[in-house]
């Protein structure tokens, strides 16, 4: 009886606060005279999201879904700090004035930083407010460390000024974002998964690809990398689709781990691939300061290359283990899937005309385009998809089950961002990254990179490009790499934690519905996914692939390139008009990434290269896989 209160208490609640920021997120409140000051809105958007965690999480898995008197004790806190920003915001603004906090506001700061990083624990772990919280310690005892982390050092009270009044501290950037842009594309999102988007989404890439080789694969391919686009999360993408792909894969005789790795590579490409990226497009356009379109338009060509070579790989892995095309009985016909739900493509045009063609900001245009969504779901001939108010609420409360990571992450952030700001580790990082590497860029690239790498390993997507634009892309903004590369650059590289081991969430979720192990299934992920790893040495050197340049320079560049993702899923695969020894595969590697390469020379041989290897594999006898060299992997 409790736990039936407490869910419809939570719809409702989730229900009232998603109205609530499409209604701030839409400005119809200055429309009729009401003004709310922003840091007014973030604490009410904050104290929402700790009191639904509070409510539905508990410190353990152990514990009873019974609320405990502690947690009561953190809503406590949360209500009476944030209570204080929002009834008594005058009071607030003299701190800032004073540049510092007195005992109240000391305390206050610290009511709210012990319930936000409790928060950010259950939702994620330990990692992140270990990072945070290190950090902060750094900050404080810089006086008695060595070498890039000695400094002046501050007191906590300076600390906590910094948080909890500061513009990069809590109440920053990156809890506005979340707060109106975040919020909005998620609940676009919930309602365009409740109409039955997903499905339709699924089928359409079945129906397409089912028919040759590997179909269910490259189905999953297609599916994953449209569905992960919105849904923010790698490993939340791999629980939503990987249900459906996963078995299907494995059924036509794709290997478990292969099956895994697939869904997992696919999931993670999601946040790479405009227009939305996994909302990761919005943060970086906000903290760059530049159009969304221009991150939209840069990160196209990089993410088709991503998912160019996971097809490709797929297709050529089923040809090489025989592994035959669903029969046609058995796939839904295209024309009557299209037909079917052909609607759900009308708020996606809407989504995109509003953001690209009127150039309206991102949380504009999701709410222009939710009446569309809404309005089309009643052309669905299944009643359950129709986005009446109960499905309208449920969406809400999927969506806001989602943000309330997102939020307090993104305030966690600020208690995170205000302690390098003090410090100056980040800045110090960077320059320690260039010493290392004596200006040179490649060598940059490869520290960056491996940076990059660790310090997003077991971070969600949003609080991982955060932490990384915070402290890596000083570096490579020094040595004179334009923003947006740069910023792309660190999220490649930052979610393929994702797919790498030992710690590679997407793939952990991947093993549970595969029934495979993590380490075979991450190295199969990560040879898949070797895009993530490749792609963005590519653009930094060849900016065509960003769609910058000359017509000619970008023809080429694309050209080039997708024709070297091609071979280098042949080298991966081992297979390219047939089975390939040692040699073959290292040569064809080779090729593709000197076509991958910038100018016209390093292609040219990578082009010779593959003709040879072409010509090779035509005109010598096949040899049976048992007489085939395996020092390489399959």
């Amino acid at each position: 009886m409790i736990r039936l209160l407490r869910s419809k208490l939570v719809l409702w609640i989730s229900t009232i606060i998603g109205l609530y920021h499409i209604i701030i997120a839409g400005q119809f409140l200055p429309q009729i005279g009401l003004f709310i000051p922003t840091q007014v809105h973030l604490a009410i958007s904050l104290t929402c999201a700790l009191i639904i965690i509070f409510i539905l999480f508990r410190a353990t898995k152990k514990e009873s879904s019974k609320i405990p008197f502690y947690d009561y004790l953190l809503i406590g806190c949360s209500i009476v700090s944030l209570g204080y920003v929002i009834f008594f915001y005058d009071r607030v603004l003299q701190y800032s004035q004073f540049g510092f906090l007195d005992g109240t506001g000391v305390l206050l700061a610290i009511l709210l930083c012990i319930p936000l990083l409790e928060a950010v624990r259950r939702k994620t772990g330990w990692v992140f407010p270990i990072l945070i919280l290190s950090l902060v310690s750094i900050t404080i005892f810089q006086k008695y460390l060595p070498g890039i982390l000695y400094g002046e050092g501050y007191d906590l009270d300076r600390l906590l000024y910094s948080a909890f009044v500061g513009s990069s501290g809590i109440f920053g950037l990156p809890l506005k974002v979340a707060t109106s842009i975040l919020i909005v594309f998620l609940i676009f999102g919930a309602l365009l998964e409740r109409a039955g988007a997903g499905k339709w989404f699924m089928d359409v890439a079945l129906s397409l690809t089912g028919w040759s080789k590997g179909g269910p694969a490259k189905a999953a391919v297609l599916s994953s990398a449209l569905f992960g686009s919105i849904s923010g999360s790698p490993s939340g993408n791999v629980a939503t689709t990987g249900v459906f792909t996963i078995p299907l894969m494995k059924k036509v005789g794709y290997t478990p781990k292969f099956a895994g790795a697939v869904e997992a590579t696919a999931s993670t490409g999601g946040q790479f691939l405009p227009p939305v990226m996994g909302a990761i497009a919005f943060v970086m356009a906000e903290w760059i300061g530049v159009p969304y379109a221009q991150i939209a338009i840069a990160a196209l060509v990089p993410a088709l290359l991503y998912f160019l070579i996971i097809f490709v790989s797929v297709h050529l892995q089923a040809y090489k283990e025989g592994i035959p095309a669903l029969p046609r009985n058995e796939l839904p016909d295209f024309w009557k899937v299209f037909t079917a739900g052909w609607y759900y493509l009308i708020p996606i045009i809407a989504l995109v005309y509003f953001l690209i063609v009127k150039g309206f900001t991102p949380e504009i245009s999701g709410i222009y385009s939710l009446p569309f969504l809404i309005g089309c779901s009643f052309l669905s001939k299944d009643r359950e998809n129709w986005l009446l108010p109960k499905n309208i609420m449920l969406s809400f409360e999927t969506a806001v089950k989602g943000w309330v990571l997102i939020a307090v992450v993104t305030g966690a952030v600020g208690i995170m961002v205000g302690a390098l700001e003090l410090s100056g580790v980040g800045i110090k990082f960077s320059q320690f990254i260039l010493d290392v590497s004596g200006g040179n860029l490649l060598v940059t690239l490869l520290l960056v990179g491996l940076a990059s790498l660790i310090l997003g390993m077991g971070l969600d997507s949003i609080p991982a490009y955060i932490t990384l634009a915070t402290l890596i892309v000083p570096a490579l903004i020094q040595m004179g790499i334009p923003d947006i590369s740069a910023h792309l650059f660190v999220v490649y590289w930052g979610l393929s934690s994702f797919i790498t081991p030992p710690v590679c969430i997407a793939v952990y979720v991947a093993c549970g519905l595969s029934g495979s192990k993590v380490w075979e299934t991450g190295g199969e992920a990560v040879r898949l996914g070797i895009a993530a790893y490749l792609i963005p040495f590519a653009f930094i050197f060849s900016p065509g692939l960003l769609l910058k340049g000359s017509v000619s320079d970008i023809t080429i560049a694309v050209i080039t390139a997708i024709a070297g993702s091609i071979l280098l899923a042949c080298s991966i695969r081992g297979y390219f008009i047939k089975n390939m020894n040692t040699v073959e595969r290292v040569v064809t590697g080779i090729a593709g990434l000197l076509l991958i390469g910038p100018g016209v020379l390093y292609p040219l041989i990578g082009f010779i290269l593959g003709i040879a290897v072409l010509l090779w594999q035509r005109f010598t006898k096949v040899k049976s896989n048992a007489e085939l060299p395996s020092e390489l992997p399959n």
